[in-house]
């Protein structure tokens, strides 16, 4: 049995066709360039970002709208039924800050992306406070995809991965439903052979 001469023993074997699952699945309805920081030297990294879905923006509206119609809903009640009308102080501050959270989310939506690498996958989010997390293949216990309501009415869910260290895990969320089964499955078959290398 002949070794390859260009990869040094010891050193991972990269991702295989038979371990990327459905690679075009991960790029199918998502947004068009990922959003970075001024200073993008500093995160070029080997690989291909993958980006969220748009509708991943619509859910979250949705929901944050509802959560702001409740919000005000429960001050009126309470303001016109108890005499309580102090309660439309803090119900304004929970619908300016929701609103504002509504104007940047787009912005925020675009900075989401991730990354397969030969040993890790590399999560990042944020402008401002940007967070990049690398997860090793080899030390994920769970991947799980999560769904809500109104995530289900618009195809979109959340993937979560767990490893040992409660720190590490990821969610990657506003994944269509086909990237997110996708990765899913990419992510357990190379986490299975990457498992079996320790």
């Amino acid at each position: 049995m002949t070794q390859n001469p260009e990869i040094e023993p010891g050193t991972p074997a990269p991702l295989s066709s038979t371990e990327v699952t459905d690679l075009a699945a991960l790029d199918q309805g998502t947004y068009s360039q990922l959003r970075t920081v001024r200073n993008e030297a500093r995160l070029e990294l080997d690989g291909t970002w993958h980006q969220i879905s748009p509708r991943y923006v619509v859910s979250q509206v949705l929901q944050n709208l509802i959560f702001v119609a409740f919000v005000l809903a429960a001050a009126l009640v309470l303001a016109l039924v108890l005499d309580q009308t102090w309660v439309w102080i803090p119900a304004g501050v929970i619908v300016l800050i929701t609103l504002i959270t509504l104007v940047i989310l787009p912005r925020q939506a675009k900075a989401i992306g991730y990354m397969l690498r030969d040993d890790d996958i590399v999560f990042r989010k944020g402008i401002l406070w940007q967070r990049m997390i690398a997860v090793p293949y080899g030390r994920m216990q769970l991947v799980d995809i999560t769904q809500g309501p109104l995530d289900r009415a618009f195809g979109v869910s959340q993937l979560k991965m767990v490893t040992a260290a409660a720190t590490t895990g990821v969610q990657i969320p506003g994944l269509a439903q086909a990237a997110a089964e996708a990765l899913r499955d990419t992510l357990i078959a190379v986490a299975e052979t990457r498992r079996t290398g320790l």
